[in-house]
């Protein structure tokens, strides 16, 4: 009995060892594939995603640097000159660029303000926006430069992107 199982076990032995044990060009080929495709839905949903991610990080500094300019004017009955005056010159959007700002008071003409698609001041006290991912802007919105523009209009109505507004 134990001379027909220690038979067997050589028989599988040399069954294991003749036995090609790798992978085939087919099967690396397929999980390649496989692997490709999870990446071609994959990344364009994580580029989605931190797009997104940016867009809600700009709006809060925003928001953020509206409620301190709001503070600035209770304290003073003034709007600042600049962002420098309520300690947020320094703050930058996700692409490295530094917020905009705009104190009508110090303007003169409507030049430099930041202009609807029918070249109307979107605001009537101050202009606060980031230039976007290409840090280039001008004052109408229908400027390829604004396209990509996060701003605040209506006078704080509206916060988002230029091409949604």
């Amino acid at each position: 009995m134990f001379c027909l199982y220690k038979d067997k076990v050589k028989k599988i032995q040399v069954i294991i060892q003749n036995k090609n044990s790798g992978f085939t060009l087919i099967e690396v080929m397929i999980v390649i594939a496989i692997i490709g495709t999870l990446a071609g839905i994959a990344i364009p949903s994580y580029k989605k995603h931190i797009e997104e991610a940016r867009l809600t990080r700009i709006i809060s500094e925003i928001k953020l640097i509206e409620k301190e300019i709001i503070l600035f004017q209770v304290d003073n009955d003034a709007l600042p000159d600049n962002l420098a005056d309520i300690g947020l010159d320094t703050l930058k959007d996700p692409w490295g660029n530094p917020y905009q700002y705009l104190n009508f008071a110090t303007v003169k003409g409507t030049g430099k303000m930041r202009k609807d698609h029918s070249m109307v001041p979107v605001n009537t006290d101050y202009d606060l926006y980031s230039m976007g991912a290409d840090g280039k802007t001008a004052s109408p919105f229908t400027a390829k430069a604004s396209r990509d523009d996060i701003v605040r209009a209506n006078n704080g109505q509206y916060i988002g992107p230029v091409s949604n507004y």
